[in-house]
């Protein structure tokens, strides 16, 4: 089964998370020290990693951002819990580089849930990895390096988190089509109907535009489809 690395400065909530996953079969590593786990990262390579924001010294946020740096880390999903419950503050774990969040409290079920669906999505990915003369998609003036998950916007290279690639991927690969939110998060993120925040959809969006498009605001390659959902203009000429 996956190794998980659990994060957090609260013991209690680490012995019942790290049972409740250990029964489950999974091999779990803990820490309640934003250094130490980035060491203990480094050392052994989790699978995944749940990880708590608000803790002294090196707090979640900056963890995120030092292992996205970390090309030989970049790629691990991470989970963020948070007691941080306004929008903003998950908009910042967001972009920073998480790939999914849970507010305390929460059920050791739905934690459970969620790390299935990340740990999955990770193991197709890995199981349909792009063969050599199949390493890129192009859509207009957007390359998609399957290899490198960088996309190059008329020349210029922009790098992206694993959420982002995997979404920019699916939208590339099945470009004027339109996806709502709940089939995005089943077919992207993995999640069961129902059982995610169809406002990580759009937060990951709103940062894929940040990188891709020329205004943001106006956007010309990502477009929202009102009631609808999103799509890849094949055109890709402004709204």
């Amino acid at each position: 089964m996956a190794r998980i690395l659990l994060v957090d400065d609260e013991p209690n909530l680490v012995w019942a998370v790290q049972n409740s996953l250990a029964d489950e079969g999974y091999e779990v590593l803990s820490t309640g020290d934003g250094v130490e786990a980035l060491a203990v990262a480094r050392r052994h390579h989790p699978d995944l990693i749940v990880l708590d924001i608000l803790m002294p010294g090196m707090n979640g946020l900056q963890v995120c951002h030092n292992l996205r740096r970390d090309p030989t880390l970049a790629a691990i999903p991470i989970l963020f819990l948070t007691a941080l419950s306004a929008i903003g503050d998950r908009v910042t774990g967001l972009d920073q580089g998480g790939d999914d969040y849970l507010i305390k409290p929460f059920s050791l079920a739905e934690l459970k849930a969620r790390i299935r669906a990340l740990l999955r999505r990770g193991q197709t990915a890995a199981a349909s990895g792009p063969a050599d003369w199949e390493a890129r998609l192009v859509v207009g003036p957007l390359t998609l390096d399957l290899h490198a998950c960088q996309v190059s916007v008329g020349g210029q290279v922009m790098g992206l988190t694993p959420i982002e690639f995997n979404l920019l991927r699916h939208l590339m690969t099945y470009p004027s089509t339109v996806f709502s939110s709940e089939q995005l998060l089943q077919q992207v993120w993995g999640y069961a109907w129902g059982t995610a925040d169809p406002s990580l959809v759009r937060w990951h969006i709103k940062n894929l535009r940040a990188k891709i498009e020329p205004d943001p605001a106006q956007p010309t390659y990502l477009r929202t489809i009102p009631r609808h959902g999103y799509l890849l203009a094949v055109a890709l000429t402004p709204s």
